[in-house]
C-alpha cells in the first residue's frame, strides 16, 4: 500500500464527516452486519448488539452474518463486490487490516482501496497472565521473565492465533529480558487460559476480557495489562509500562467499514446512525461485560487510526521476523 492511498482516503472521508446528518429519506429495507468470526464471540456480540439498535431506524430489518475463515479474511474480502448503498458493513479488528497486510506475502483485499472507513466500535486492551505452573510468588512480568531464566523448559507461553497482537507482545516481552519465550498459537484464547489452569502452560498472552471469568479462582493471575493507563475492568492489575517495561503499549480495536466507492452521503448516514446505537447502555454494558469498551468516532478519525497502527506494525513485524506464509 502507497502513503498516498492513506492521505487521499483521509481526505474523502473527512468530507464526509462534516456533512449534515442524513434526513433518511429512503430507508433502507435490509441492512446487513458482516464479521469474520463465529457466532457467541465478542466481534458477533458488537454486531448483534449494534443490530438489534439500528432496526427500525436505519433500516427496516437489520441482520448479522458470520462468514467466517481464514482469519476473518473471507468476510473482507466478500465486502469488496457487496452493494455501496449502506446496506452492508464490516465489522473487523484491526489486525486483519493493520497487521495482516506485514505477515502475509499475499492477502485477498487491499485494506485501503476495498474498504470505506465509517466509525470505530470498540477498543480494547490486552493481559499476560500465569496459572497453576508458575509459582504465588511471581506476581509481576518481571518477575515471571526472571523465573523462566531459570526454568528453561518451560519458559512458553500461548496466545489465540500466530500472527495477533497477543502473539506479538509475548515475543517481545521475552526480548526485553533476552529469553527465548517459546510461543504455542491456539485456536482462541480460551482454550490456551484452560491449559494454563491445568498446569500444562506457564503464561497466556490474550485481551483482558477473556481473562475476567476466570481470575475470582485463583488459578489464573493477571500480572499486567499492556494499555498505556491501567485497564478500568481491572485496575488493581498494573500495566507493562508500570513495570518498567518501556515501549510496550498495545491495544486493539474493532471498526465498522462499508464497500469500496460508498459516497459521502452514504457513509455519513451509517455513521450517524452508528454513532448512538454505540452509546446505547445495552450495547455498553454488554461489551463491558467482556472486557470491550464500546466506542465511536468520525470516519476520518478511523482511517487515521488504521494508517497509524498499519504504519507501527510494520517495522515490530520485521523486527520479530514472523510471516504467515512461512
Amino acid at each position: 500500500m502507497k502513503r498516498r492511498h492513506f492521505l487521499g482516503y483521509g481526505a474523502a472521508v473527512t468530507a464526509a464527516s462534516a456533512l449534515p446528518a442524513w434526513a433518511q429519506p429512503g430507508q433502507l429495507d435490509l441492512a446487513r452486519f458482516v464479521t469474520g468470526f463465529a457466532a457467541g464471540g465478542t466481534s458477533d456480540t458488537l454486531c448483534r448488539r449494534l443490530a438489534a439498535r439500528m432496526t427500525g431506524s436505519y433500516a427496516k430489518s437489520v441482520v448479522v452474518e458470520n462468514r467466517t475463515g481464514a482469519g476473518g479474511q473471507i468476510a473482507i474480502q466478500a465486502m469488496k463486490n457487496m452493494a455501496a448503498d449502506g446496506s452492508w458493513i464490516l465489522q473487523t479488528p484491526m489486525s486483519m487490516l493493520g497487521i495482516y497486510p506485514h505477515i502475509y506475502r499475499k492477502l485477498p483485499y487491499d485494506p485501503i482501496k476495498d474498504l470505506t472507513p465509517v466509525s470505530l466500535g470498540c477498543v480494547f486492551d490486552f493481559g499476560f497472565a500465569v496459572g497453576t505452573a508458575v509459582p504465588e510468588s511471581v506476581k509481576t512480568v518481571p518477575q515471571f521473565l526472571d523465573w523462566v531464566k531459570r526454568n528453561p523448559e518451560k519458559a512458553a507461553f500461548g496466545s489465540p492465533a500466530a500472527g495477533s497482537v497477543p502473539h506479538f507482545v509475548g515475543v517481545l516481552l521475552g526480548k526485553s529480558a533476552g529469553v527465548d519465550l517459546r510461543h504455542i498459537p491456539y485456536r482462541g484464547t480460551q482454550p490456551a487460559i484452560l491449559d494454563m489452569m491445568g498446569g500444562q502452560l506457564a503464561a497466556v498472552s490474550g485481551p483482558v476480557g477473556d481473562f475476567l471469568p476466570h481470575l475470582a479462582g485463583g488459578k489464573c493471575r493477571l500480572l499486567a495489562t499492556t494499555g498505556s493507563v491501567r485497564n478500568k475492568f481491572v485496575p488493581s492489575v498494573s500495566t507493562l509500562s508500570e513495570q518498567g517495561i518501556k515501549d510496550m503499549v498495545f491495544s486493539e480495536w474493532f471498526g465498522l467499514f462499508l464497500p469500496p466507492n460508498a459516497s459521502a452521503e452514504v457513509v455519513q448516514r451509517a455513521n450517524a446512525s452508528l454513532r448512538p446505537a454505540l452509546a446505547g447502555s445495552d450495547v455498553v454494558e454488554g461489551l463491558a461485560a467482556m472486557g470491550l469498551e464500546a466506542t465511536s468516532s468520525s470516519p476520518s478519525e478511523l482511517a487515521a487510526r488504521l494508517k497509524a497502527d498499519y504504519d507501527r506494525w510494520g517495522p515490530i513485524v520485521k523486527s520479530i521476523g514472523f510471516t504467515a506464509d512461512s
